[in-house]
């Protein structure tokens, strides 16, 4: 790899591993600026990395990869899984890696929430109007998915979570359970699960995941678990 681009926090975390001759890394909210930067070593031949947390197809780069190169009317290939054969100079290629999205690493450190159908909506509205997320926030309460919030609440967005929570509680008990994983699998990784009228009160961040349950979610010991309904139609006892 020649070069590799991300977000100053992320290139912090795997810096130790990094053996490309070139880094560069940025502030939050300079997204475009840094694929813009990733695209422009490509076209001149060089392979090029961007980094993001998670999953790159899930509120991540990947799509604003694309993005850009449709509005550049570029032309996009997968990347050539064989070494040694060259793409038309003319083409970029173009490889989303697959990860560990914050809702399977959070999933799992609470035991099972999302064992049944599950929305994820993102708080921010720095690119969504709040109108639009409140409507889908709405809409998935109703339907009594398994909520998952991403980017809860920030130092400049302090209101959205508590308005979150009560849009939810129009549809769900109070003592829904609520799960809130910070930092999954990294360095000060904390996991609490909070009944649905406390979540305003609960320390939540922007590295924070939380997941509100639906009504056939319950606690069990310290996990949170989502039933998907065996127990309807099947016994579950040890004979």
């Amino acid at each position: 790899m020649d070069a590799v681009v991300g977000y100053e926090t992320y290139i912090n975390l795997i810096r130790p591993i990094i053996k490309a001759e070139r880094v560069i890394s940025s502030s939050m909210t300079k997204e475009v600026e840094r694929v813009l930067a990733a695209i422009h070593i490509v076209k001149k031949g060089r392979a090029c990395a961007i980094v993001c947390s998670g999953d790159p197809g899930i509120y991540a780069m990947a799509g604003l990869v694309f993005e850009i190169c449709k509005t550049n009317n570029l032309s996009v290939s997968p990347a050539l899984a064989e070494p040694g054969i060259k793409s038309d100079p003319s083409t970029i290629a173009v490889e989303v890696i697959p990860g560990i999205p914050a809702l399977c690493a959070g999933a799992s450190l609470l035991g099972a929430p999302l064992t049944h159908d599950f929305a994820a909506v993102s708080l921010s509205d720095l690119l969504t109007p709040w109108d639009v997320i409140e409507r889908r926030l709405r809409a998935a309460a109703e339907a009594d998915f398994v909520i998952v919030l991403y980017n809860p609440r920030s130092k400049r967005r302090s209101w959205q979570l508590e308005k979150a929570q009560k849009t939810v509680l129009e549809y769900r008990d109070k003592r829904t359970p609520v799960g809130l994983v910070t930092n999954a699998m990294r360095k000060e990784q904390k996991v609490e699960i909070v009944p649905l009228e406390s979540l305003h009160k609960a320390e939540v961040g922007m590295r924070t995941t939380v997941f509100i349950g639906s009504s056939t979610s319950f606690r069990y010991l310290d996990y949170m678990v989502t039933s998907r309904g065996y127990s309807n139609k099947y016994s579950l006892e040890l004979s």
